[in-house]
């Protein structure tokens, strides 16, 4: 990510400058993009920082979730960008202005590049971060803002036909507004602790209670702490008598291989023998 600081850096001076040397809305929009990068790489970076740092009494899993919260906040600047972006080009749509085509073009090959360098850099890393993807993402849709900024050069040279500037502009907002979706839906299933995606439930309970001696799973929970780091907490009844330590350690077991899950808060009960409580036969979870 420090990598990707210092090419958007250089980036973002270059396209701002183009943009009002140019008068182009679509190099501005590019510009607009790129500091919304330099922001998410900084909040990246510091959400890194943070989910690093060891627990406290206060704090039993440290600041894991900085990564989560990091995510969302550059979820909420795409989409803020994104309006941005579709009001200025739906304001210069009636009136487009005398763009540079020259100067769009020498600029959005320039980004092109650098992004596109960037977003190689930051491929490289570990995909299932979400605090990492959404910095990656923002970096892909820089990438493809600056082809449309080639696009929109190349016919402005070629045509003189200034209206493509503001087309080309919908058209990365529409980008940058896609990117935002995954950043903001995910963070907001973590903080709402929804099960996490690839993790059914139901598919979890019913091989908890297959396990040999259970009666029952009930009051199972399963969520994120952060992304790849799922959670699960159960009530499981065993047979009268059993070894319930035994039984916890096959049922761990069981969520570690078949669903990595490995982080457990397994309670676990003995069943009272009798026709008016808990059956013996083995039960779907509730």
């Amino acid at each position: 990510m420090w990598w990707a600081l210092a090419i958007n850096v250089v980036l973002l001076a270059a396209t701002v400058v183009g943009g009002i040397l140019t008068d182009s809305l679509a190099l501005l929009a590019d510009a607009g993009h790129l500091l919304s990068d330099v922001g998410a790489i900084g909040i990246g970076l510091l959400a890194a920082r943070l989910a690093g740092m060891a627990p406290t009494p206060g704090r039993t899993f440290g600041y894991q979730r900085s990564e989560i919260l990091g995510a969302l906040v550059n979820g909420v600047v795409l989409l803020a960008i994104a309006v941005l972006i579709v009001v200025g080009a739906i304001t210069r749509l009636s009136d487009p202005p005398e763009v540079s085509g020259t100067g769009v073009l020498a600029i959005g090959l320039v980004g092109l590049v650098g992004n596109g360098l960037a977003t190689w850099v930051l491929a490289a890393g570990e995909r299932q971060d979400i605090n990492l993807e959404g910095v990656l993402r923002h970096s892909a849709a820089d990438a493809l803002s600056s082809l449309g900024v080639v696009l929109a050069g190349s016919i402005e040279l070629a045509t003189g036909w200034n209206t493509i500037d503001p087309l080309v502009s919908l058209l990365i907002a529409a980008l940058v507004a896609a990117g935002s979706w995954r950043l903001l839906k995910e963070p907001f299933d973590v903080l709402m602790e929804s099960a996490p995606a690839g993790i059914d439930v139901g598919e979890v309970g019913h091989a908890m209670a297959q396990e040999a001696d259970v009666v029952e799973v009930h009051d199972l929970h399963i969520w994120s702490v952060t992304s790849g780091f799922p959670a699960l907490a159960a009530h499981v009844v065993v047979r009268g008598g059993t070894d319930r330590d035994l039984v916890r350690a096959r049922v761990e077991a069981l969520l570690r291989e078949r669903f990595d899950i490995r982080h457990t808060t397994l309670q676990v009960v003995e069943s009272i023998e009798t026709d008016d409580l808990i059956p013996l036969e083995r039960s779907a979870p509730r």
